[in-house]
């Protein structure tokens, strides 16, 4: 266990080699992750893990969204004979859920709300913002699904897609970079299999499939300073920012 930022760029080749090369049954814990040490700037923002860790073989990648997730992700890495990677933030996150009675499995995405307009995607620590945004969307009278993909490898192709036969749009959001986690993965595994949207299937939507799709994570860029919620502020992670990208797309 230590800060992400560091696990997964100062020890990557024990990662790799040691761990999941050698398949020895590690668990590998990163705290602090993605922009929880805000303040302290890009030297200690972990937002490569996802990318670097997606491209090693023989490892699992999980990102916990809320204490019932959390406990259910340690329960279950503790009897898996495979190496795992836990990602973990450093505030304490609320419940998505009031009744918690959903089968927990590394590689099943959990869907918190169910809507029919939007799909809105979310992993970690950003899931809970993506849930405010959807309930913002309802006073407009949309209706959005709302998933914690909380293992982002291996991915849970069959409910991505299950979502391009009901959503018009889709949005991923992460405490990430926009390159190589969890909006790159769903985006290729989408493209590469053909899959589109049902807005994208529409004569109004001219069947562009990119119009209806949206990364939402921390871009190619030096990253601002400030508290983790600051940035998220400030990069749209919020509730406000997650509806009116929905909005725009859906327009």
């Amino acid at each position: 266990m230590s800060p992400a930022c560091f696990l997964t760029a100062r020890a990557l080749e024990q990662i790799k080699n040691d761990v999941a090369y050698s398949d020895n049954p590690v668990k590998v814990i990163g705290i602090s992750a993605g922009v929880s040490y805000g303040a302290l700037g890009s030297t200690h923002h972990s937002l490569h893990d996802y990318a670097v860790l997606r491209a090693i073989n023989n490892i699992i990648v999980v990102a916990p969204a809320d204490n019932f997730e959390t406990e259910q992700a340690i329960k279950l890495a503790s009897k898996t004979n495979q190496p795992v990677y836990l990602r973990f933030g450093k505030k304490p996150m609320p419940l998505l859920k009031e009744e918690n009675d959903d089968v927990f499995e590394f590689g099943k995405g959990r869907i918190i709300t169910e809507g029919n307009d939007v799909a809105i995607i979310a992993t970690g620590e950003t899931v809970y913002p993506a849930l405010q945004a959807a309930k913002k969307l309802k006073e407009q009278n949309i209706a959005a699904t709302v998933v914690s993909m909380h293992t982002i490898k291996p991915l849970d192709t069959s409910l991505l897609a299950g979502l391009t036969n009901k959503c018009k749009a889709i949005v991923t959001v992460e405490e990430h970079s926009v390159n190589g986690g969890l909006g790159e993965a769903v985006a290729s595994w989408l493209l590469q299999n053909c899959l589109k949207t049902e807005g994208a299937k529409s004569p109004s939507f001219g069947g562009v499939w990119g119009g209806l799709f949206r990364i939402m994570g921390i871009p190619d860029e030096y990253t601002v300073t400030g508290s983790q919620q600051d940035i998220f502020n400030h990069y749209g992670i919020n509730e406000k920012g997650i509806a009116d990208l929905v909005l725009g797309l859906l327009k």
